[in-house]
């Protein structure tokens, strides 16, 4: 991803989830990066840019049970 595709991105999760807490990480693989949430890693958004006019974003966010429980 490109830094302002990573700006563009970030920018729309804020304002989605109503928090500026939201930072994107690069990673070694170039087809996503990582999301943290208050300095906690909330997931891996990945990007599908085969066809350059249908550029999508998928954010997977993977939840333990274990963090269920200790909420709980």
């Amino acid at each position: 991803m490109s830094p302002e595709q990573i700006t563009q991105v970030r920018n729309y999760l804020c304002s989605r989830f109503g928090t500026e807490g939201i930072t994107i990480k690069p990673r070694k693989v170039a087809d996503s990066v990582e999301v943290y949430l208050n300095d906690e890693i909330l997931g891996l958004l990945y990007i599908d840019n085969e066809d350059p006019n249908d550029i999508s974003y998928d954010l997977n966010i993977s939840i333990l049970q274990q963090d269920l429980d200790d909420h709980a």
